[in-house]
């Protein structure tokens, strides 16, 4: 039971920070109708930003909000250059042209940070474990915890709260009905994209701590996708609920199947799922169920 109830702890605090990329992809899709192919790579891009600030001498937290700021300008130049004159084009150009970002991210992090591992040093979080209960947990865990749904309580209050996030749900809702009254479309595409750039970057850098940074974290992309589509494509609280989700049932598979199918059943395990959970709710669990009538 101690080590079920460990397993089952550092799930959830994993899938927290899940949850925080798995947001860049909803906020993205909700707005465009996109699915963003590029989101490993800028996760990679944020956690590397992190990393170099920190090694310069910046203080963790400090170099954390620096990457959020350039993040920030990143997301918007991206959607500046790239993808502005693509509104109105068919959605399968979009997603194209963020496979080929993805490739371009990779490429530019393999020229200025090489493919080498490489770590926080000195260390951010303490190794000596904390006893919480009958629950011992890394530090490094619970903070990541901690810091990815401060992030997401204060993304999810934007949406609700500010003029800017009212805004990006009137564009989700219904882009037309938005424009008539005077929301400017470019803009929220803007701001979608640079808040997507900077969840993904926080979700490195707390992913990097726990395991050291390569280009492998890239990866986090597509691992993030079935918690995207568990909860729903465009639901904000199924991207939190996804993320802890899919946390909880690597970790499980980790500690219970490995033994059996040694290799990469953990790796596998979520794809699995999305795959035989798409069969019976195609739209996730709060996903829009989209009704065509002829």
């Amino acid at each position: 039971m101690d080590l079920f109830l460990m397993t089952v702890t550092s799930g959830v605090m994993v899938g927290g920070i899940y949850a925080l990329v798995a947001l860049g992809w909803v906020l993205i899709y909700k707005c465009s109708g996109v699915l963003n192919l590029a989101m490993g790579e800028m996760t990679l891009i944020g956690a590397y930003i992190s990393l170099s600030f920190y090694s310069m001498g910046v203080p963790f937290v400090l170099a954390l909000l620096l990457s959020l700021v350039i993040g920030f300008f990143l997301g918007v130049l991206t959607e500046r250059i790239f993808l502005d004159r693509l509104i109105g084009e068919p959605v399968l150009t979009v997603i194209m042209v963020t496979v080929g970002l993805s490739f371009f991210f990779k490429g530019c992090v393999e020229l200025i940070w090489g493919t080498d591992t490489r770590v926080f040093t000195p260390e951010v979080f303490s190794i000596e474990p904390l006893k919480i209960g009958p629950v011992v947990v890394g530090e490094v865990y619970l903070w990541s915890f901690i810091a990815a749904i401060t992030l997401l309580v204060i993304f999810v209050c934007f949406f609700k709260y500010t003029r800017w996030g009212l805004a990006m749900q009137a564009t989700a809702d219904d882009e037309m009905a938005a424009l008539s009254i005077g929301i400017s479309a470019r803009f929220v595409y803007a701001i979608a994209w640079a808040i997507a750039f900077m969840a993904a970057g926080v979700g490195g850098t707390l992913l990097g701590n726990i395991n050291g940074l390569n280009i492998s974290v890239g990866y986090l992309g597509l691992l993030v996708l079935p918690a995207v589509v568990l909860g729903g494509l465009n639901s904000v609280p199924g991207a939190i609920a996804g993320g802890i989700i899919i946390g909880v049932l690597q970790n499980l598979c980790g500690t219970y199947l490995d033994r059996y199918f040694p290799g990469a059943v953990k790796e596998v395990a979520p794809f699995m799922f999305m795959a035989i959970f798409l069969l019976f709710k195609p739209y996730g669990l709060w996903g829009w169920e989209r009704i065509e009538r002829v």
